[in-house]
């Protein structure tokens, strides 16, 4: 599951007695040998998915870790993208990372999903795999900042994969997951908020129109379909409103 070049079990084992800042403090500097980041397959399938709805100026990736999405942004939007990220240390790994010259600009930016020390000043706002740190009762602020920090017009996106079912494994190994993580919390201080199984489309859909986004979703053919038909992966697109012809954006 971890290559030569990742997280020894103690390793492991440490970053998860930690809080999610420490934790993934101590995991940055081999984060991506770990599963833990975005598959290119899911990167470039959303680069692709998002290139009809652009061109975009400046773009912005919620929860960056390492960079790997800030990376994705590059090739979509044309002025300047962001990284913004609570770890220090998923933030310095991301810096050091090795860019082709030119493209748009690149700012990394240390803060919280939750209290964005940013304006609204973005196209384009994406997130990959972080949601899994947020209780459900946290999304509606989580959404609001998304919808305050772009302009309108602008598109939140981010890519959903079709949970499993109970007749295959990988329903339960992510139902023992968040069982363990909710002992651990249970019975631990900090917290580690990881939960594989807290994220429901039909509630986060809900609550991304309440915020006032108008939602769409789009499949991503590279991951195929289910039995049913139904796509194994979509790209949730949530658009902020454009201010009615005649009024004054506030």
């Amino acid at each position: 599951m971890f290559g030569p070049q990742g997280p020894s079990v103690r390793e492991l084992a440490v970053q998860a007695l930690s809080s999610v800042e420490h934790g993934y403090d101590l995991l940055a500097p081999k984060f991506d040998h770990t599963p833990f980041r975005t598959p290119d397959a899911v990167l470039e399938s959303v680069a692709k998915a998002l290139a009809p709805l652009g061109p975009f100026d400046d773009g912005l990736d919620l929860c960056c870790g390492t960079g790997a999405g800030v990376e994705t942004l590059t090739g979509l939007c044309r002025r300047r993208v962001t990284g913004v990220d609570f770890s220090a240390g998923m933030l310095n790994v991301a810096r050091h990372r090795g860019r082709p010259a030119g493209g748009p600009e690149v700012a990394w930016v240390r803060g919280d999903a939750r209290a964005l020390p940013l304006r609204a000043a973005f196209d384009l706002v994406v997130s990959f795999g972080a949601f899994g740190h947020f209780l459900p009762r946290e999304l509606p602020g989580l959404f609001a900042q998304v919808h305050s920090v772009l302009r309108p017009g602008g598109r939140f996106a981010f890519p959903v994969l079709a949970p499993p079912r109970p007749t295959e494994a990988g329903f339960w190994m992510l139902l023992g997951f968040d069982a363990v993580m909710r002992a651990r919390n249970a019975l631990w201080r900090p917290p580690f908020v990881m939960y594989y199984r807290a994220f429901r489309l039909g509630g986060v859909l809900r609550e991304l129109e309440h915020t006032g986004f108008t939602v769409s979703l789009l499949a991503l053919p590279a991951f195929g379909r289910r039995a049913d038909g139904s796509p194994r992966a979509r790209l949730v697109v949530a658009r902020r409103a454009q201010p009615a012809a005649g009024s004054v954006n506030s």
